[in-house]
């Protein structure tokens, strides 16, 4: 497995019952980039039609935490409101209806009932805004760290400071040379995010595309504005801006998409302020002074849904990428159909019921016929 984060941590975990595992992470640490700096959400309405279904899928899993994963609960409740203009009710209306078909809790709120959740909104380009009362806030630490000993329980190993350097193809697996040394695999799946490209090329593979985009997030306090901690998540319906109260404080972000160079990505001063300038326009809260400021890494596939599956031109080389900043909500499910993908299984029911489709994140989709 090459990446600790989310998506390797996962599906580590799951892989670890059937198979020797071994995880390698280029940093001291797992989780350094994007999976330690998420914004931390489980939301079924966010991410489109093809992240709904892993979303969904999740569902369980948080709800109802393994045994010995974890000691506290891995979410809160929180809600979502997608808040829209009159310039744009005729799309939230049609999206309200597409998430409610799949999802029955999702309901549309009137401008005054919005408010009065959360009261510092401007009122003034509010028409209403999409409810969803069922996302909540994700404990993304005791997440991944529940998956990394999970994959340990079961004999697991995580070999840290390994930074690939080389991924030989043999006649029966791989040679990788990281930093700690070869290791021989039959197998590999990379996990590597926005390196997932890279690690493809290392191993004589096409690569699919990736698109590493920055994400900035800030926290701050406001002066003049008590935060109820129990506001829900804000997003706008064009998804130029989202934030949620923390113990007292703010998370923001312009919900940017800037592309990048896979790298160890860092804010850019101009997406602070933008959003800044967003938050003052859509509410009345003040920035007296941030607190935190971050970036991670995105990383997307051409068609914007992961890639999970054997590579088309070598079956032991496994694809878990591009999960698009949906890593944390979506990794039950993501481990699952990884699982399922690498040992040549069907689909466990628990996917199939939410009518998770491995054909529509298989890496096939991407190969050109050859003329």
């Amino acid at each position: 497995m090459i990446g600790a984060g989310i998506a390797g941590a996962s599906a580590a975990a799951a892989l670890s019952s059937d198979a020797d595992v071994i995880v390698i992470e280029a940093e001291d640490q797992p989780g350094y980039h994007t999976t330690g700096r998420s914004a931390a959400f489980y939301a079924e309405s966010y991410g489109g039609p093809l992240i709904q279904p892993l979303t969904s899928a999740s569902k369980d899993f948080y709800l109802h935490t393994p045994a010995g994963f974890a000691d506290v609960p891995l979410v809160h409740d929180r809600g979502c409101l997608h808040l829209y203009s009159a310039r744009n009710k005729a799309k939230a209306k049609a999206r309200a209806e597409a998430l409610a078909a799949r999802l029955p809790a999702i309901t549309r709120l009137c401008a005054d009932e919005v408010l009065a959740r959360v009261p510092v909104l401007r009122p003034q380009a509010l028409a209403g805004a999409i409810w969803d009362p069922d996302c909540r806030d994700l404990d993304v630490a005791t997440i991944h760290q529940g998956y990394l000993r999970q994959m340990r329980r079961h004999g697991g190993r995580l070999i840290c400071d390994a930074r690939l350097s080389s991924l030989s193809r043999q006649p029966k697996g791989f040679y990788a040379q990281t930093g700690q040394g070869t290791i021989a695999a039959s197998m590999v799946i990379n996990a590597a995010g926005a390196w997932g490209d890279e690690v493809a090329r290392m191993a004589g593979l096409s690569p699919i595309g990736l698109s590493p985009k920055r994400r900035t997030a800030l926290v701050f306090k406001p002066e003049k504005t008590a935060v109820m901690d129990d506001w829900p998540l804000v997003i706008d319906f064009a998804e130029t801006i989202y934030f949620k109260p923390e113990q007292g404080r703010i998370l923001a972000s312009p919900a940017d998409e800037t592309p990048m160079p896979p790298c160890d990505v860092q804010p850019d001063e101009m997406d602070i302020a933008l959003t800044i300038d967003r938050l003052e326009k859509l509410s009345t809260l003040d920035v007296p002074k941030i607190l935190n400021r971050w970036a991670g890494l995105r990383s997307f596939a051409p068609d914007r849904a992961p890639v999970v599956g054997p590579d088309g031109d070598c079956g032991d080389f496994i694809w878990c990428v591009g999960q698009g900043g949906y890593g944390i909500q979506t990794a039950p499910a993501m481990a699952a159909l990884t699982k399922a993908r690498a040992l040549g299984r069907d689909l466990p029911d628990g996917l199939a019921g939410h009518d998770v489709r491995a054909a529509c994140y298989d890496p096939a989709r991407f190969r050109h016929p050859k003329l």
